[in-house]
């Protein structure tokens, strides 16, 4: 039994390293396109160690030789010398400072880089299961750490390693008894840094996950802050965030709390050098087992010994936080992306012939029921298609499979008779636009969200689309016009206006196929009109896929799906659906659509 336990300590051990192994493998390889101002980096910090170790050379030498025998010259040309090396020093310093910090800043912005250009490609799952702060934190204060690392961890390394082994050289060649004597007390600095070592590393960890939490609760209530207001919940947000405010807390006291113990000992320990250096020294001079130069010497170089061991603990625990935050990218960065099957093409022009056939799916594979179930319909070339239904029955669902956001579990989406599996997503989404009831404007002006809908759009294709989609005249009343700023995600504007700039930018893509999913819900009247007149241009000669409980935006439709529970119950048009007395439409129509559209006399008339 006491074996199986050893082999399997050792085995963990084993597995441990290699996996450390390995990340440093993949760490270093980020050095690659700075190899030369990393190289530099390191001559400079091996330079400056070296420079160092002058001052007790010359100082056993002068002690033993040059006072003694009153060399007065000699003297002076030795402190110019290391007034020099320590010109040198400085200058070396500078390279080390500047150089040194570029490199990991350098380093930091390629793996930043990488890491958003490795999110732009996560599918639409990964985002519904991570908060947008976690993601934040990882982007922002991991990667800060790994720049930490990179630029303070090798040259740390090189400088503490040389200076270590010097040392250790250098006070065995003055006394290889009390050398021997003062190394001695190395192991107890060993021992207390490996047991401390492990639960700073957890208690870091911990640390890391709180602050990752706070951000995405300090991300959501911001962003949620008119919602807060209007429910006067700032309370309710304050106590939330001062919950994980105490949990950040308490895990960076455990945090500090084993750094403190590891500095406090390391600290002890090396206190203790110098207790033992001072009395067997002594005791050595006292006897006649070395002189009072090489006392003197050996009193001053032994910090050259303890500074390094102190330095290599700071070391382990910037290794520890560095290391940590690069397992958090590297796990980020090996997650699946979106990929095209193998063999999918690009097709320039999908002009349409939509079908689903036997589509199923779930969003979550543990659910019991799926959210589409074998549903099957057609929207051929040019085609309105209107799906109604009550809330949660998939219509949005099946928006989404088509440009491939999700993939169906079963079944077969394709556009012209081709599976869209097999057409790449690039070129699928070119040709599919969305209008959608939660418009997302970016930051910055109108002419740049609409020109969002085309990355080398002309002024007059801006202008062109903005007044397709009846903006324009809002817009030019600006005093900026197009240049005006629209603030953090079209603040400034109407619901409306977001709705009408969403689709100028649609206008701009010019897509063959068109989704709108409540394009026009919760607007007023008037509004609905301008956008409605607006999307009427819109799906002209395109296919089109519409999600709607407004009357006047799903009655002209050459086909209505009733969508609920994940199946299509019926199908037809307006007429015809209105016509099945106890049908769902109907009983959709009477309890939605003719309050809202109509009066309560055209309701009595129908029924």
């Amino acid at each position: 039994m006491k074996m199986g336990f050893l082999y399997a300590l050792k085995k963990s051990r084993l597995l441990n390293y290699d996996r450390i192994t390995l990340m440093l493998k993949r760490f270093i390889s980020y050095y690659k396109p700075y190899l030369k101002l990393f190289t530099l980096d390191i001559c400079c910090a091996l330079g400056n160690s070296m420079t160092g170790i002058l001052y007790p050379i010359i100082t056993r030498y002068m002690l033993n030789d040059l006072i003694p025998q009153r060399k007065f010259n000699e003297i002076i040309i030795f402190g110019i010398i290391l007034l020099l090396a320590y010109v040198l020093k400085m200058i070396m310093k500078f390279c080390v400072d500047y150089y040194g910090h570029m490199v990991g800043t350098s380093m930091q912005a390629d793996m930043r880089k990488e890491l958003f250009a490795k999110l732009e490609k996560m599918p639409f799952s990964f985002f519904d299961n991570n908060e947008t702060g976690k993601i934040m934190s990882r982007i922002t204060n991991d990667v800060q750490e790994i720049s930490e690392l990179a630029h303070h961890g090798p040259e740390m390394l090189v400088m503490t390693s040389f200076s270590l082994i010097f040392s250790l050289f250098y006070l065995s060649s003055i006394n290889i008894a009390l050398a021997l004597i003062i190394f001695s007390c190395s192991p107890l600095l060993v021992i207390i840094t490996v047991l401390v070592r492990k639960k700073h590393l957890e208690s870091s960890r911990r640390a890391r996950r709180s602050l990752a939490q706070i951000n995405g609760d300090v991300n959501s209530s911001i962003s949620g802050i008119r919602i807060t207001k209007a429910f006067n919940n700032s309370q309710k947000e304050m106590l939330k965030f001062e919950a994980g405010n105490k949990a950040f807390v308490e895990a960076k006291r455990g945090q500090f709390f084993t750094m403190a113990i590891q500095h406090a000992a390391t600290i002890f320990v090396t206190d203790i050098y110098n207790v033992v250096c001072l009395i067997s020294g002594g005791v050595f001079l006292y006897k006649g087992l070395i002189g009072f130069g090489d006392y003197s010497t050996f009193i001053v170089s032994v910090s050259f010994f303890t500074s390094p061991i102190l330095q290599l603990v700071q070391w382990m625990e910037q290794f520890d936080e560095g290391i940590t935050g690069f397992e958090r990218f590297c796990e980020l960065i090996d997650m699946p992306i979106e990929e095209d099957r193998e063999g999918a093409k690009s097709y320039s022009k999908l002009n349409g012939d939509i079908k689903f056939e036997n589509v199923s799916f779930a969003y979550n594979q543990n659910e019991e029921r799926e959210v589409l179930d074998n549903i099957s319909f057609t929207v051929p070339k040019g085609q309105t298609v209107a799906l109604v239904g009550p809330s949660g029955g998939g219509k949005t669902t099946i928006c989404h499979l088509l440009p491939k956001f999700y993939h169906a579990d079963s079944g077969v989406i394709s556009i012209n008779g081709i599976d869209v599996e097999d057409i790449t997503m690039a070129s699928l989404r070119e040709n599919i636009g969305i209008v959608q009831q939660d418009v997302f404007l970016f930051s910055g002006t109108f002419a740049e969200n609409i020109a969002y809908g085309k990355k080398d759009a002309s002024e007059r294709q801006i202008i062109t689309a903005a007044k397709k989609a009846n903006i324009y005249d809002y817009i030019m009343s600006l005093p900026e016009g197009f240049d005006t700023e629209i603030g953090e995600r079209g603040i400034r504007l109407s619901g409306g206006q977001k709705q009408r700039l969403s689709i100028a930018r649609v206008f701009l893509k010019n897509p063959s196929i068109l989704i709108l999913d409540e394009a026009t819900s919760s607007l007023d009247n008037t509004t609905e009109a301008l956008i409605q007149e607006a999307l009427n241009t819109l799906k002209k000669g395109r296919t089109t896929i519409v999600v709607a409980h407004r009357l006047s935006t799903i009655k002209n439709a050459d086909e209505i799906l009733v969508v609920a529970n994940g199946k299509i119950k019926e199908s037809g048009t307006h007429e015809q659906l209105l016509k099945k007395r106890n049908g769902l439409y109907r009983k959709l129509y009477n309890s939605q659509f003719i309050d809202s559209d109509f009066g309560i006399d055209e309701k009595i008339m129908m029924s």
